[in-house]
């Protein structure tokens, strides 16, 4: 009976990505750089707040780099909500190649970057991150947050990479497909978790 009622117990889960950064970021590679909005990033954010205004999001969850920070805290002005900042949710770390040029890094580390575009869940940044470690910590905080939240309506507010983690495993897509998973910049998913079985119910929006 147990089993029976958590089994109609209903999670959802807003995952955001960032709106549009600043124009220092165009043309580069950035993971950790702490780059913020630009004003038609503040924009697709205001929108995205109104679209969620009647939702009853309890908590949001946020990337600390500055442009997931500044989206986070335009939704929680309208949703009343606080954020809490984790640092599991931030993309991943690119280290060597951040804050590069994508072509200097083709130039100069020609055989990671071909890797890179031709295999990129199986690339090492070298003294970065792997795409199996990012995906570890982004999934793990995720499970710590569902097992929080049972039965309520959360948002986390992210980045690309960190949303088509989450999608992946909802969906169950193999790592080598993850990134035929589509995530403008301030892109809407919806997650529901029935009991512990998760349905994917709005994507890229």
């Amino acid at each position: 009976m147990n089993e029976n009622r958590d089994m109609e117990t209903i999670t959802r889960i807003w995952l955001i990505r960032h709106g549009e950064p600043c124009s220092e970021s165009r043309g580069r590679c950035y993971g950790q750089l702490d780059i913020e909005l630009s004003p038609e990033g503040r924009r697709q954010l205001l929108s995205v707040a109104g679209k969620l205004s009647e939702e009853p999001i309890c908590a949001i969850y946020s990337s600390p780099r500055r442009r997931a920070l500044e989206s986070a805290s335009i939704l929680a002005e309208r949703l009343h909500c606080s954020v809490k900042a984790k640092e599991q949710f931030r993309e991943i770390d690119f280290g060597d190649f951040e804050g590069k040029p994508y072509d200097d890094i083709a130039q100069e580390y020609p055989e990671i970057y071909r890797q890179w575009m031709e295999h990129p869940t199986e690339t090492q940044f070298p003294n970065g991150e792997s795409f199996v470690q990012m995906q570890t910590r982004v999934v793990d905080a995720a499970y710590q947050l569902y097992a929080r939240h049972h039965g309520e309506t959360i948002a986390i507010v992210s980045h690309g990479g960190v949303n088509r983690i989450l999608l992946a495993t909802a969906l169950g897509v193999s790592d080598a497909n993850i990134f035929r998973i589509a995530q403008r910049y301030a892109a809407r998913n919806l997650v529901t978790l029935i009991g512990d079985y998760p349905l994917v119910e709005l994507m890229n929006a």
